[in-house]
Formats: structure tokens, sequence, C-alpha cells
């Protein structure tokens, strides 16, 4: 590319080389070494390198959760991670994509209007056939999704967007629904095709089988919150989170856990001599003083209560009478530890 210097700068070069200050050749290299940045302002830059960088680290949260809640629901080996971040006009990300494909149009709540979640088509037949009791090979042919192929993957999908939610939940309490799915790219029409968007592309492997998963974004709809879009306050959101907001999702998580409750009337050791000689009649006397004494409850292994079993409506119940007291001494934590180990 021929570069042109401006009037003020041949000056300068002109009277330095008059003066003697600067060699002839040594005027040309500098002349030579000038960086120029090429701008199109066809496609101006909508997003600043910090923001496409803390959009790459929202969206690496994001494919590790999906690696995750994919290789849980295919039970198979399924990667996937963010292979780039582009910026490029909504026209040019059509025109890279297959025809059919799933393009599948998400409700961005609460920012305005929607972005595009596209899955490739060898991507999409290995999950079908994954979820449908194959071995999850994609299909040879590249051919529309049948109803029953996209009720299916719209449960897959749905799943996708609870992690997507989490992956911005730093930046905003983001609520991705599912609008509808199209195969053919004409028909996602969400912006102009001379827009700007932002194209993260997701290298996705599922099995032996690799494609190319991409989120694209339109500028217009992630533009009311392109200021959270920096690594400090995206790190900051995190440390605030961490201390806070994390614990109680954390604790509304735990209040959820199902636990085992155990009830139990006693115990009693006793030879395999004597269980293979029991019969139909034999009494068993456990290790109880009397009758109406407190059974232990326990939760998992550890005794927790005390109570006396009795009758509701036609349930077995068990009342609670105390809490059991944790007093353990210095020689039965360390049994327990050696026992654990």
């Amino acid at each position: 590319m021929t570069e042109v210097l401006s009037q003020d700068e041949i000056d300068q070069l002109l009277t330095a080389i008059s003066t003697g200050e600067v060699e002839g050749e040594e005027a040309l290299k500098r002349a030579e070494t000038r960086k120029i940045k090429i701008y199109d302002f066809k496609r101006p830059d909508k997003f600043s390198k910090d923001q496409i960088r803390t959009l790459q680290m929202m969206h690496e949260t994001f494919a590790r959760l999906t690696t995750t809640s994919l290789s849980a629901q295919l039970r198979t080996i399924v990667h996937v991670h963010v292979a780039s971040v582009d910026q490029l006009t909504y026209e040019e990300f059509l025109r890279s994509i297959p025809n059919p494909t799933t393009l599948a149009v998400i409700n961005m709540d609460p920012l305005k209007g929607s972005s595009i979640f596209e899955i490739d088509p060898s991507i999409t037949f290995t999950i079908i056939d994954r979820l449908f009791g194959g071995p999850g090979e994609a299909s040879k042919i590249n051919r529309e999704l049948t109803d029953i192929e996209l009720s299916v993957i719209e449960g897959i999908i749905v799943r996708i967007l609870g992690n997507l939610r989490e992956a911005w939940s730093n930046v905003i309490d983001l609520r991705p629904r599912l609008g509808n799915i199209e195969t053919n790219p004409q028909f996602a029409q969400i912006v102009p095709p001379s827009d700007m968007v932002v194209l993260i592309t997701l290298e996705t492997k599922v099995g032996d089988v690799e494609g190319m998963t991409n989120f694209c974004i339109p500028y217009l709809t992630i533009e009311p919150i392109i200021t959270k879009l920096s690594a400090q306050y995206w790190y900051s959101s995190i440390r605030k989170g961490g201390t806070t907001e994390n614990l109680v999702i954390l604790k509304k998580r735990l209040d959820t856990v199902l636990v085992n409750l155990i009830a139990e009337l006693g115990n009693l050791e006793i030879t395999v001599r004597d269980i293979m000689g029991l019969q139909k009649g034999d009494i068993i006397k456990l290790e109880r003083n009397k009758v109406d004494d407190d059974m232990v409850l326990k939760i998992g292994s550890k005794s927790k209560f005390y109570g006396r079993p009795g009758v509701v409506g036609s349930h077995m119940a068990v009342q609670i009478t105390e809490k059991v007291e944790s007093q353990m001494g210095e020689e039965e934590m360390f049994k327990e530890i050696e026992g654990g180990e």
C-alpha cells in the first residue's frame, strides 16, 4: 500500500535534509516505518478491545457450564470452548452459516431486541441421535428438522439458556427466552443487514463429532449495558457477588437438597450363624432399656435428634423430643477422622 505524507510532514523532512540533521536514506526509512490504521466507515468498530475481552471471559464461563450440562444430559464426552469473538455486520454473519441450519431466536429480556443462537447441523443431528438412543453420529444428509426433532432440540436450547443467564449474572440479570427456531437464515432477520453484531464462536465437540456453535448479539441489543462490559466492572461484580449474592443463591439451593432421615429403633450385634437360624416368630432383643425410650433420628450417618414413634392418621410418624448435643472429645474425633480415611 502506498503511504501518503501530509504537507507538514513533507516540509519537516525537506527542512531536516537541507540542514543536514537527517540524511535522505534515514528520512525514507522514517516514512516507511510510519503505521497507518485502516478504518472502514461502512463497518465502524462498535466494541472496544476491553469489551470484546470481557465478552470472551463471560462466554468462557458459559462454555464451561454448557460442557457440564450437555455431558450429563447426553451421557457422553462433550467439550465446548470459545474459539473467537468478532464484530461484523449481520449480513456477513448470515452468509457465513450453512442453509439449512438450526437458528434459535432468543429474546434477551430485559434488554430490547433479540439474539441468534446457531448450532451447526452436524452437532444438531449428533445430539438428536444420541437422545434417541443412537451412538451419536452426524447425519450425512443436511436436511431440515422434523417436528419431533424440533421439539427435542428446543429442550436442549432451553437448558443451555439457563447457563447463559448464569454466565451474564455479574453484568445483568438476563432472562433469555427461546422465541422460535428457524432453519433458513433468510427468515431470521432480527436487525438490518448492515447493523453491527458481536459474534461469539464456540468450538463444540460431541463424542467424535466436531462443529461450531455461534451466538450472535446485535449492538443495538447490547448497547444499554455497553459501559458494564469492562474487565474492571466484571471483576468487581464477581467480588461483590462472591460475598453476598452467591451465598444467598447457595443457601436457596441447599434448602431444596433431599436428605435421608432415619429413625433408628435400636441396634444389636449378632453373628451370621444366629441370623441363619432365625425363624418366623423369633424375638430379637435390641439394646434399649425400655420400649418407650426415645429413639435416635439420624441424618445420613449422624445422630441429630431424639424422638418417639407414633401414628398420624394412617401414617407412622416420629415426634422430635430433643436435639442431640454434639460433644465429641479429642479421642473420638481422631477415631472418626481415622475411620473416614
